[in-house]
């Protein structure tokens, strides 16, 4: 039985299938080897992938994009709120958690994130089917390194809603390595750079479709044309850009691309010319200038990048799933090992000597799991119950942070 790998992005979903000792992605019903995750409601169907996304014009208010970014959060998380904001779909509030408000045209029905994740997910799995010709099921499935425990179990869920039996959640970082056989606060795939401007919302998703195939063509080309029929007001709109000019644009978001290596590299006490390898991983590591700023930084370091870079996350995931399923014909070094760590700290709420809640740090962000940690509480001895709250916190600690479990002991 194949074992298959799915890369749930924000922007674009792929999967990937491990057989004959080898993992390799596969393309969907529209030849294609990554899918838009972009899901669209129309009258009593639901339209998944590049035909949902070319309808999006026409459909905007009841077109999803980027649902990731919502996933398993309240509503008013940070991520949720910046979600809404740039939603045409209209998000509400429905018990603290997030809804999309659908209209059908005879009734409004409100749809959550993870119905939606469901429909991407089964989208995969008929991909995954197609190409083998008989029922897929055993997956494993990418998340993001900063996802906490409630997106990872919004996720896992979704997935096996759509049928999936997952055998483990890997982070996207260890799937890249582990696709390569290798035993980031500026995630391009959300669209972080990609700004819409106010006024016609129509004209605007007409021009950001047409930029958005012309940064792909730059990948490859020198040069790309753009032309959009009846952008605004019955007047045609066309461009030609070249790579040159596409890179002076972006120069200076390219530059804050790179800082955060830079950052990491001073957090760990790690020099240049300390690493040997590193590893192109998302669709935006295809662009040749962000390409060539990482070779100018590591000017002796193997860049890998003979697998596309938009599909290594989903055959790193199908190379765990071949582990998982056990096809010995995978060879690994014999001390290679995945190894699940903490992706945000881990802290106890306290109360210092002047009465003001503090957070202490239990387990860094980084920490492997499962651990274990010995702390140490201050309190008066009359006490004959303590309640203990443990919670996973981004750092300020005190600005984002959710609630993981409370403990109550007896004394």
């Amino acid at each position: 039985m194949a074992a298959i790998g799915v890369h749930f992005g924000y922007t674009c979903a792929c999967v990937a299938v491990f057989k004959d000792g080898r993992a390799d992605v596969v393309a969907n019903d529209a030849g294609d080897r990554v899918t838009p995750a972009v899901v669209a409601y129309r009258d009593t169907e639901q339209i998944v992938g590049i035909a949902a996304k070319q309808g999006r014009i026409r459909n905007a208010t009841n077109t999803v994009v980027k649902v990731k970014q919502i996933l398993g959060r309240r509503y008013d998380d940070p991520d949720a709120q910046a979600h809404r904001e740039e939603s045409k779909c209209i998000v509400v509030n429905k018990s603290d958690l997030p809804r999309y408000e659908i209209d059908t045209g005879e009734t409004t029905k409100y749809v959550s994130p993870e119905d939606v994740a469901k429909l991407i997910f089964h989208k995969m799995k008929e991909t995954a089917q197609s190409a083998l010709g008989s029922d897929v099921k055993d997956a494993v499935i990418t998340v993001p390194f900063e996802f906490g425990e409630m997106q990872k179990n919004a996720l896992r869920q979704a997935a096996e809603s759509a049928g999936f039996n997952v055998l483990r959640l890997i982070h996207e970082p260890s799937a890249a390595l582990l696709a390569y056989g290798i035993g980031q606060d500026s995630p391009l795939g959300k669209r972080t750079f990609k700004q819409d401007v106010t006024g016609n919302p129509r004209a605007m998703l007409k021009l950001m479709n047409s930029a958005d195939m012309a940064k792909h063509t730059l990948s490859t080309l020198g040069s790309a044309n753009s032309f959009v029929d009846s952008l605004y007001d019955g007047m045609d709109f066309e461009c030609n850009v070249s790579r040159a000019r596409f890179e002076l644009i972006c120069s200076s978001l390219f530059n804050k691309s790179i800082q955060p290596i830079k950052s990491l590299l001073e957090q760990v006490n790690l020099s240049t010319s300390d690493i040997n390898k590193v590893v192109l991983c998302g669709g935006s590591a295809r662009i040749p200038k962000l390409q060539q700023m990482i070779r100018d930084l590591f000017p002796d370091v193997e860049l890998l990048n003979s697998i596309p870079p938009d599909e290594v996350i989903p055959v790193g995931a199908a190379m765990q799933a071949g582990i998982l399923v056990g096809k010995d014909s995978l060879a690994l070094r014999e001390d290679s090992i995945t190894v699940d760590c903490a992706a945000s700290d881990i802290t106890v709420k306290e109360v210092d000597d002047s009465g003001e809640e503090v957070f202490t740090v239990l387990f860094p962000s980084g920490t492997p799991l499962p651990a274990r940690r010995q702390h140490t509480l201050q309190g008066p001895g009359s006490l004959s119950s303590v309640s203990l709250e443990l919670y996973q916190a981004q750092r300020p600690i005190a600005q984002v942070s959710t609630l993981l479990t409370d403990i109550s002991m007896q004394t």
